[in-house]
């Protein structure tokens, strides 16, 4: 393991081996599903006892909610170069990416361009604008945005890493594009935050989304999305509540003010076990390098492409640089592989006609051996 990610690790970063010791169940499991969801971690545990603790000491401590909350939107926000009040709590990407459609005017720009490569719950938001005058267009890489991006382009949406195949985009390319034609980018960096450098203003994008369930290491439930100008939208959200008020604590059911800062996409009450969760994840990348994870994942990904091809296996071809975190091993039966490995300890996530093989910082080569260990047995059968 300390082959991977050579060279000087920056002061007071952990080590992969280091990061690992913070996952015990991965004694027992080979979790190899970060693409999915994020392994068990004791940060994780002492978060949720902090909250059970909190309940139990005070009843209803709805304070010590709210400080998690605001931990966790400040964490993130450091975590990808933005202000905390660029940044709104939602509950998953699909209402991230709704509360940014809801505020778009697609009377004079109608044009929407999207990618087959998009994750489907965001891909049918921005189908759902179609009756609202949007014009939803299909784009596969940068030559093809560069061609269905013009000057009727209202909104251009570009994963960072595509879910399935893990193909990673050129994102800041394609933002080029779209800001030279006076159309705004929306990002879903959902398979990216976590396992490589994720900076907003890099990526020159208006919006970003992301969930803390996978490379972040929290829960289900949670989701962060940022705005560069919240304040600057065509309309007022669709979707609103109590939280999305310039002061939520005022409860005047005759005033609808909508907050000037991201809080303004804001909804209801957040699910505070996930908002302790999201805030314990970020604790711990926040004590990782970002360039030196992305190069452990990197060199990970490519030995277990390496092995498992050595070993008849077949992998989707993806260029090493373009390849995100996780790599897709085909197979007929994709869901019936993936049970059959977690029968065998190595966990694993079945997308369409792959199964998705992830890594992070607290995987190494062992866990490579592992699953294919796992396979040569379930090939046998």
């Amino acid at each position: 393991m300390s082959t991977l990610a050579a060279g000087p690790r920056p002061s007071g970063t952990l080590s992969a081996e280091e990061f690992r010791a913070h996952f015990p169940m991965l004694e027992r499991v080979t979790h190899l599903a970060g693409c999915g969801l994020a392994p068990r971690s004791t940060a994780l545990d002492e978060a949720l006892a902090e909250m059970l603790e909190a309940m139990a000491s005070h009843g209803a401590p709805w304070h010590l909610f709210e400080e998690r909350t605001a931990q966790a939107r400040e964490r993130f926000a450091a975590l990808v170069g933005a202000d905390p009040e660029q940044i709104a709590v939602v509950p998953n990407a699909s209402v991230g990416a709704y509360q940014v459609a809801s505020t778009a005017d697609w009377t004079a720009r109608p044009r929407l361009v999207t990618t087959p490569l998009e994750f489907p719950s965001l891909a049918h938001i921005w189908l759902a604008q179609r009756p609202r005058g949007a014009e939803v267009v299909f784009a596969e890489d940068a030559e093809e945005y560069a061609a269905a991006v013009d000057t009727t382009t209202r909104l251009v949406s570009v994963p960072m890493t595509a879910y399935q195949d893990a193909l990673r985009m050129p994102v800041a390319e394609i933002a080029g594009i779209a800001h030279a034609r006076g159309a705004e980018v929306f990002v879903d960096a959902y398979q990216a935050a976590g396992v490589e450098p994720v900076d907003v203003h890099r990526l020159d994008c208006d919006y970003l989304v992301a969930g803390t369930s996978k490379y972040l290491l929290g829960l289900p439930g949670l989701a962060f999305l940022y705005a560069r100008r919240p304040e600057a939208a065509d309309l007022d959200p669709a979707l609103t509540g109590w939280f999305g008020r310039r002061d939520p604590f005022a409860f005047d059911p005759r005033l609808l003010d909508f907050s000037g800062t991201a809080r303004r996409y804001e909804t209801g009450t957040p699910p505070v076990p996930a908002c302790y969760a999201a805030a314990a994840g970020l604790g711990l990348i926040a004590r990782t390098d970002p360039a030196r994870v992305r190069a452990h994942v990197q060199e990970l990904t490519a030995r277990a492409a390496d092995a498992l091809r050595a070993q008849g296996e077949s992998v989707r071809e993806i260029p090493a640089a373009r390849r995100g975190a996780h790599i897709g091993l085909l197979d007929p039966e994709p869901a019936r592989l993936a049970e059959e490995l977690g029968r065998r300890g190595v966990a694993v996530s079945a997308r369409g006609d792959v199964v998705r093989v992830a890594f992070h910082y607290y995987n190494h080569p062992d866990d490579i051996a592992s699953l294919c260990k796992a396979l040569r047995e379930y090939r046998s059968r």
